[in-house]
């Protein structure tokens, strides 16, 4: 039994597919499948059932792979301990973010983290919260910055800064006439709204919740999952939008008018980094954490007068 024949069989299980396990693995379909047939052989069991597509594993495969995903985890923290010992930031980090927070985020964090830490890979990519979420449990990404709480045992949430809400409203709307906004004064059939999928919709829902039925909709169903375009929409339309607050940072003075805040407490989210429970890659992963706390006002790291909306539509 050899490391990489664990990695052969954790990778199928992963991907519930030969050819795709190989093309990630970086070797061919007949070198993947000639290491776990040797591995079962071996072990004188089945560890998947390749009847069926896509291939599982079976009840004993199952058992398996998961030991041997804690196998590989430990062979990993081997490194680890190395690179804590000799005070390395080093190695690949593979991040998923989700597209409400990746354009406001993201710049004010990757340069200087690039450059503080040159021996560090980043891998980054745009999901919505769902598929994060997987790919954290299948461990095909170290860690996720999403709005929280997720309400998920298999998760780790590490919370960063709690972000406000605000409201970027058409001058021909009612809200514009007003200071500062409450969730009872809002609108439901006027509001502008991300597509199903994306967390922020839901957070949106549960703002305006109170005041009307889902079937009461303006007759335009306009489908996005672009912040920019929801202001697009509000510039050259009617009605409101509800936005994050780092995406006000290039709004020109113009734009600025349009934008209201709420009353007290105001309605924010808690943005988190999201790692599996049992999470390798903690000095990075620490560094990482960091450089992101260092780019944000001190204000957004106090929850204190804020009410946290959560992620999950309420019914």
């Amino acid at each position: 039994m050899t490391t990489v024949q664990l990695e052969y069989i954790v990778a199928v299980d992963t991907y519930r597919s030969f050819v795709t396990a190989a093309e990630k693995c970086f070797v061919t379909q007949p070198t993947l499948s000639m290491q776990i047939q040797k591995l079962e052989d071996e072990l004188g069991i089945k560890l998947f059932d390749r009847s069926k597509l896509p291939v599982v594993p079976t009840e004993i495969g199952t058992a398996v792979i998961t030991q041997a995903r804690t196998i590989i985890k430990e062979n990993a923290r081997i490194r680890e301990i190395i690179s804590d010992q000799k005070k390395e930031i080093q190695g690949i980090l593979k991040v998923g973010i989700i597209p409400t927070l990746a354009p406001y985020l993201l710049p004010r964090v990757l340069t200087a983290f690039m450059k503080k830490y040159p021996k560090v890979k980043l891998e980054i990519w745009e999901y919505p919260t769902e598929q994060i979420i997987q790919l954290l449990r299948q461990e095909q990404l170290d860690c996720g910055l999403l709005a929280t709480p997720l309400h998920n045992q298999h998760l780790e949430e590490h919370p960063l800064f709690y972000e406000n809400f605000v409201v970027f409203t058409a001058k021909n709307n009612k809200l514009s006439e007003k200071k500062v906004v409450s969730a009872e004064e809002l609108d439901i059939r006027e509001v502008w709204l991300l597509n199903e999928g994306h967390c922020m919709r839901n957070q949106v829902l549960n703002i305006c919740r109170d005041k009307f039925t889902m079937g009461e909709f303006r007759n335009l169903e306009y489908n996005t999952g672009s912040v920019e375009t929801l202001k697009k929409m509000v510039e050259l339309n009617e009605g409101y939008t509800i936005l994050p607050e780092l995406s006000l940072q290039e709004l020109s003075s113009r734009q600025m008018n349009m934008v209201r805040f709420f009353k007290a407490p105001e309605p924010v989210r808690e943005i988190s980094l999201v790692t599996h429970r049992y999470f390798i890659k903690q000095a990075v992963i620490e560094a990482f954490k960091k450089e992101i706390l260092d780019s944000v006002p001190d204000k957004m790291k106090v929850k204190k007068t804020k009410k946290v909306v959560d992620i999950i539509a309420e019914k």
